[in-house]
């Protein structure tokens, strides 16, 4: 296993013994965690709408920002933060079998388009199955990681037919253009940035591969006394989510300087996303276990994973 991720797992799982001795009680500062391609969380920080739905229930907000799920994980199962922003599908994975306590509070409805492989302009590639032998840039425990796996499995190629390069999404971009590496594997919106900006073009996207929904968490100990307050942030996140679909042209020009991201290249990339903020359920987290699956046949993941282990909580019928 790749040392990266040996030490994230291992964090992960220091901060598993610790979790117990944290007491359930109600908090008076929500602390968020979140990414730079956190939208809503991005919109909300920007608006103060979260701040004001908090207000009547005497709790304040914090943010935090990480580079990536998976140190967001290991920050929430250490208790120094509350909850985490959307991350992707295989974060959750990750953090578990590392024994992180846990739960699904929400989670944005599928956007399979929203990631992609992606090559040069000039590249000769016209198929996954022409990156054998190739050096591919992906992000390590992030939903393009199982899209990858995934597109080398329907090309009837393994982990081991390529030659992984594990980068950030922006030194990954950097790569592709320089051609340190032959394919990178992105997200929106640096999968839109990408195309408009450099010209690279899709291989293949999640169509037909993987769902990404992108799932928001909390730790055990703060769902089990602050319901209200994760009521408050659904609330906000599903009107935030719903808001950007009905409004693209002002989401964008409030996102632009944020994400230091030309507006029309964030229409674009939001077009992609459904930002649709449902409740988590049971039945929908069947692609969890197939994710978790693949991964462990990889030898990615330290030991198996039942995905329908982790808690769900249930926001109050609105």
């Amino acid at each position: 296993m790749p040392e990266t991720r040996r030490s994230l797992l291992a964090g992960l799982a220091a901060a598993a013994l610790v979790t117990p001795l944290r007491a359930a009680r109600a908090a008076t500062t929500l602390r968020i965690g979140y990414q730079r391609s956190s939208t809503l969380i991005a919109l909300l920080r920007q608006n103060g709408n979260l701040e004001k739905a908090l207000a009547p229930l005497g709790t304040g907000l914090s943010w935090h920002e990480f580079t990536s799920g998976l140190p967001i994980m290991e920050a929430l199962n250490a208790g120094q933060i509350d909850v985490s922003a959307d991350v992707a599908d295989t974060v959750p994975i990750f953090a578990q079998a590392a024994g992180a306590r846990i739960t699904y509070i929400a989670q944005e409805a599928p956007s399979p388009d929203a990631q992609a492989i992606l090559v040069p302009e000039a590249s000769p590639a016209k198929a996954v199955a022409d990156l054998r032998g190739k050096r591919v840039a992906v992000t390590k425990g992030a939903g393009s990681h199982y899209l990858l796996l995934a597109a080398l499995a329907e090309a009837g190629m393994t982990f081991k037919d390529i030659t992984p390069a594990y980068l950030t999404p922006a030194d990954g971009r950097a790569a592709l253009t320089s051609g340190g590496v032959e394919a990178w594997v992105a997200w929106d919106p640096f999968l839109s940035a990408a195309r408009q900006q450099s010209g690279a073009r899709v291989l293949r996207d999640g169509a037909g591969l993987s769902l990404y929904k992108r799932y928001y968490l909390a730790a055990d100990p703060y769902v089990a006394a602050n319901g209200p307050v994760l009521a408050a942030l659904f609330g906000q996140l599903a009107e935030t989510g719903a808001w950007v679909k009905a409004q693209p042209d002002e989401a964008a020009a409030r996102l632009a300087p944020l994400w230091k991201i030309e507006p029309e290249v964030i229409l674009r990339a939001n077009a992609r996303r459904s930002y649709r903020v449902e409740p988590v359920t049971r039945a929908g987290l069947s692609e969890q276990q197939t994710i978790a699956d693949t991964f462990r046949a990889e030898g990615l993941l330290p030991r198996p994973v039942d995905a329908s282990a982790l808690a769900i909580w249930e926001p109050p019928a609105r």
